[in-house]
């Protein structure tokens, strides 16, 4: 695997940090619209993970992934959704200095058994097959037809934004970072001890068994919420919802 530096964009003003990390078929614009909401008071990084945006020749599963994040990330309020959830995950086991506190939207710390691993290493490689067949834009319209983006907005920004993503770097991603290649860490969350929030969508429901088991397993520190209207993408759905409960964390309230 090559290890390379993430392509990221930084504004804002303060001294505080916060890192917004997006899903697979994302880049790092896709917190933008949030993110810009608290850039008056923190310093603002978006990441783009490696198969992703401009790190689309980077290449790293989860464990690299992290160690790149923290390298443009630094101490930070890490904020991920779904991959980007997973990668931040990782992040706090393996560097746990950085983060000051963890936000994780329609995440999980991986599939516990070794058949159901087996089994989806087995469907990421089709996927990953599927967009180097087919082309970026086909897969990514497949990708959200699926029933977990069902309450997905109609956004053509969004759309275009996951569109200049390439087949090799989204083929590259499923193959390093897919939950199916991810070791799962269950029985390592009792070492975080920054605080940590956990969100997923009312109509998630597959995510909020997996957010309560991740808050659960936690322990005092983790806090688990439902996002009322929402699906998988709880941020983008309801974003009003979404940043205002972030703002009552980051605020300590």
């Amino acid at each position: 695997m090559r290890h390379l530096k993430l392509a990221s964009t930084t504004f804002g003003g303060g001294t505080s940090r916060l890192v917004f990390v997006h899903g697979f078929t994302q880049t790092a614009n896709s917190w933008r619209s949030i993110a810009t909401q608290f850039a008056d008071s923190y310093q603002i990084v978006l990441p783009d993970l490696p198969g992703h945006g401009r790190s689309h020749d980077v290449v790293g599963d989860l464990v690299t992934t992290a160690d790149l994040l923290a390298q443009v990330g630094q101490t930070a309020t890490y904020i991920g959704y779904s991959l980007g959830g997973r990668v931040c995950l990782h992040l706090a086991l393996q560097h746990p200095q950085f983060v000051e506190r963890l936000i994780l939207i329609g995440a999980t710390a991986g599939l516990d058994g070794d058949l159901d691993r087996r089994a989806r290493r087995k469907n990421d490689a089709q996927l990953a097959a599927r967009v180097e067949t087919i082309g970026v834009e086909a897969f990514v319209r497949e990708w959200l037809s699926q029933p977990l983006f069902e309450h997905r907005p109609d956004d053509a920004d969004d759309l275009a934004d996951r569109l200049t993503n390439t087949a090799g770097g989204l083929a590259a991603s499923l193959l390093h970072a897919g939950t199916g290649s991810q070791r799962p860490l269950w029985s390592e969350l009792h070492q975080l001890t920054m605080p940590v929030h956990v969100y997923a969508g009312e109509y998630d429901h597959k995510f909020i068994e997996a957010g309560r088991r991740l808050a659960a397993t936690i322990g005092a520190n983790a806090t688990f919420t439902v996002v009322g209207g929402a699906g998988h993408g709880a941020h983008s759905e309801r974003p009003d919802t979404v940043r205002s409960s972030v703002h009552k964390n980051l605020s300590g309230s």
